[in-house]
This record gives structure tokens, sequence and C-alpha cells, in this order.
């Protein structure tokens, strides 16, 4: 989803965060790209898919095409995994091209049931079951892991969360505010310290409170980003955007990395259906 030059971004092949920087990326696709290449996964993104496609098939043994924003899949996939939220019960069923590629998954993944209500956790279950009864269904936790969160005890603490997330995405808290809540922080409100298009962005999503979206779709608005982190009164920032915040903006006090991971609840859960998957399509020896 890329957001600048759309000539210059036709094909990217990105394999070290160097690369991704260079590329002139914005946070909200950084946000997509870092954690892959953290682990060493190559990473392709652009908009001529057709192209996108011939050069990963060039190099790679399993393509993963990573649908953000409930895109349909450009290229016709051997295996379909939708994740459903539970947090955001029903909404499966609300969105195009969301509800269409609920129909048409192979494996749904129910994830968050640990944060979850378990009234909301079968609505999603029965909606699967309407509109795609053949699916498989898994559920799975989204952990949250903070380095010594005990020290965030009590203290004031600057939420910042995945933007999308929180904007169109329709979310009124994510993995920050839960990793403040399990550590006994107190969130403080960044509204009265917001700089420039910040300011419109609070104002566009009133419901937004204690916490500050991660915007950061130019130069300008990534410089506002920083005043309004630099000028909210706390004692920690904790980060919970998939992005290394400290790379891209100076901040002014101690911050905190906030990150989160899918765990499978039961076995067989998610990583034996992948698994079981490549096994099938891995010609034997």
């Amino acid at each position: 989803m890329p957001y600048g030059d759309l000539l210059k971004q036709r094909v990217q092949r990105f394999s070290t965060l160097k690369e991704m920087e260079e590329s002139g990326s914005t946070i909200e696709e950084m946000e997509e790209f870092e954690h892959l290449l953290e682990k060493g996964i190559v990473v392709y993104a652009g908009v001529d898919y057709e192209k996108i496609l011939e050069r990963a098939e060039k190099e790679a043994d399993i393509i993963v095409w990573d649908g953000g924003n409930n895109d349909l899949p450009f290229i016709r996939p051997d295996l379909e995994i939708v994740v459903a939220d539970p947090l955001r019960a029903g909404h499966e069923l609300l969105y195009y091209p969301g509800e269409a590629n609920l129909i048409r998954a192979h494996l749904v993944v129910i994830n968050k049931v640990n944060a979850a209500e378990s009234i909301d956790i079968e609505k999603v279950r029965q909606n699967i079951k309407k509109l795609n009864p053949g699916a498989a269904i898994v559920e799975c936790e989204s952990t949250i892991t903070v380095d010594d969160g005990e020290r965030l005890r009590g203290k004031k603490v600057l939420v910042v969360e995945d933007g999308p997330t929180l904007t169109h995405g329709g979310m009124t808290f994510g993995a920050g505010i839960m990793a403040a809540r399990l550590f006994g922080a107190r969130p403080v409100d960044p509204r009265p310290h917001a700089a420039g298009s910040i300011k419109k962005v609070f104002k566009e999503y009133p419901r937004l409170k204690n916490l500050l979206p991660a915007t950061g779709y130019r130069k300008a608005q990534i410089k506002e980003l920083e005043q309004t982190i630099n000028s909210t009164p706390a004692s920690y920032v904790l980060v919970a955007t998939p992005v290394d915040l400290g790379r891209l903006v100076r901040i002014n006090k101690p911050s905190v990395r906030v990150r989160y991971s899918v765990k499978d609840v039961k076995s067989p859960g998610l990583k034996e259906a992948v698994e079981g998957f490549i096994r099938k399509k891995t010609p034997s020896n």
C-alpha cells in the first residue's frame, strides 16, 4: 500500500531495514514491513502485482501474500487464511472486501481470544459458520511482551499505538493500552499537546483518548508526531507500533517497546495447519 511516487514504487524489494528506510516508506508502510525484515524475511511491495509476483517466484519457494486493509489477493492462493477480531465482533460482516475474504477463506483465525469476551468470540464463530461453513477455524491469543514492564507501574505513560488500527480501523485502543493496564501504568491524554495535523486526526476521530495514533504519511506529519510526543508530559513513552519509532523521531523521554505475537490456544492450531499445508505442497525427495 504505497503512498508516494507510484511509478518509482511499482516493484519494491526489501531485505534490510536500511533498504526500507531509503525507499521513502511512510510509517504506515513500515508497520507492515519492519517486523518481517527483523526476522530475515524478504519483503516485496508496490503496485505492479504481476511484476512483483514474477520476481518473487524467482527467489522464493513459498510466497505469503499479506492483504493489509482487507484487500482481496491479487494472486490465486493455495491456502487462504483470514483473521477475525472478536474485539470488533460483527465487523467481519460489515465491510467489503473483508466479508468476501471470509467467504473465500480456507482457514479462519479468531485472534485475541485472551482479550475478548466469550460472547463476542462465539458471535464471530457463528458468523464464520454462517458465511463459510467449510472453513477450518482456529483460535489464537495475541500475547503482549514489554521489556522490564514492572518499571512502568504507577507511572504516567504516553501510549503510541498503531495508526491505521486506531483511525479507520475502528478500534479505541491497542496493544499499548493493554500493556499499560497489564503493568498498572497510567496513560496520559496527548490531545492538549497535539501539533499540526495531529490535531486534525483527533478531531476526525474524537473517540480516541489517552493514546496517540502513530500517523506519518509525510515528513511534516512525522515531525508533528515527534513534537506531540515530546510536548506531552509523561515518565515513559510506550511504543506499541510494529515500527521502532526511536529510529524515526527523537524522543526526549525514556521509551519502551510493546511487542505482540500470536500463540495457538490449543492443538492442532494455526501452526499445525500451515505446517501440514507446506508438507503437502513440498515434493518428496
